[in-house]
């Protein structure tokens, strides 16, 4: 999503500037506290109009079963912008007010309403009020998609206001990122440390030293790191996990086929035995009762060989009927690994490049 060309920008002064508070939600028609939402406050100016997020939600994610993202070809958006001449005008409580108006609406009119109402709206001024009563009392008594929109509004609010941060603040941020790049993707992916990560980005991209001459567009690609680190290390555990998988089936094959050839060279001994014994059944007619009992042992081991032997050899050929998928599952994730490995190097010569700036 970008906010392109500010309407009538052409017939505004020269030097003007607006500000505005916009946001964009990609909704979870199975689950709504699992919906993605990004929002943020940007001024506007005649020199730099265009604004917007970089990155939103990878198309994989999109279009997971097991999310509602993506549901009968419908995806349920949800989106809005405030504007104002000052940062002032725009206010928290209008927003949550919005917000919450918003969120009583039904899905199924949503979605009919983005399938079928493809055109652009323009923002009218809105006079600003304060909460009613009404609102108080439903503070009191927080239904669990109101406290999702109170904290939804609270994250607008933190992630657009001007905090300042200490140089040691950004030192010790740059240090967490360091140190998690210097992990290897698989190992980021089992430590946990990859959500405490999004704090250490926001500080480094609103980190404003004298000596810091980063551009908008590294910050804004800061702000997406965490989400894209995250995705990387799903990436190479996933790889890692079919390489694994096609070493244990090896395992598993080597141990058949000895055990096949083990099997066989023993069903060739006892074939030789049996007719060893049956030479001395004909050569000596008075121990016939002692070697036919040997012999039924004999025979009945054999048997016993052939049926596991059978059996055996039908889960080999099944197993090789399945082997090119297993080969090719890990021909993909040996090219998934490689392609993590080089975009994780990019992200660490990314950051090493910053690091005598802060």
């Amino acid at each position: 999503m970008a906010t392109n060309g500010v309407a009538d920008s052409a017939t505004l002064a020269s030097g003007w500037t607006r500000y505005a508070h916009f946001g964009f939600a990609v909704i979870d028609q199975f689950d709504r506290e699992n919906s993605r939402t990004r929002a943020t406050k940007k001024e506007f100016n005649a020199t730099n109009p265009i604004l917007g997020f970089r990155s939103f939600l990878p198309l994989t994610e999109l279009r997971n079963p097991k999310r509602g993202y993506l549901l009968n070809d419908a995806c349920l958006v949800e989106a809005y912008v405030f504007t104002g001449r000052t940062v002032d005008m725009i206010s928290h409580e209008f927003i949550v007010k919005t917000v919450l108006g918003k969120r009583k609406t039904k899905e199924g009119d949503c979605v009919k309403a983005a399938i079928g109402n493809q055109k652009t709206t323009t923002t009218k001024p809105v006079e600003v009020i304060n909460p009613s009563p009404t609102l108080a009392v439903e503070l009191e008594q927080p239904a669990e998609e109101d406290m999702n929109t109170f904290f939804t509004s609270l994250e607008y609010e933190l992630s657009s206001s001007r905090i300042v941060y200490s140089k040691e603040e950004a030192k010790e941020a740059l240090a967490k990122i360091n140190e998690a790049l210097n992990m290897t993707p698989v190992d980021l992916n089992d430590s946990g440390k990859i959500s405490p990560l999004k704090q250490a980005f926001m500080i480094l991209a609103s980190f404003d030293g004298s000596s810091t001459t980063l551009t908008i567009e590294q910050k804004n690609e800061l702000l997406g790191l965490e989400e894209r680190l995250k995705e990387l290390a799903n990436r190479a555990a996933k790889a890692v996990q079919d390489k694994n998988q096609l070493t244990a089936k090896e395992s598993i094959k080597r141990t058949m086929t000895r055990s096949l050839e083990s099997s066989l060279i023993r069903y060739k001994e006892v074939e030789t035995e049996v007719k060893q014994v049956d030479q001395i059944l004909a050569a000596r007619h008075e121990e016939v009762v002692e070697a036919q009992k040997k012999r039924e042992k004999m025979l009945a081991e054999r048997n016993g060989i052939y049926r596991s032997c059978k059996e055996m050899k039908m889960k080999l050929d099944a197993l090789g009927k399945e082997w090119a998928v297993y080969e090719a599952t890990a021909r993909v994730g040996e090219e998934e690994e490689k392609s993590v490995e080089a975009e994780w190097g990019r992200i660490k010569d990314f950051i090493s490049s910053i690091n005598g700036k802060i």
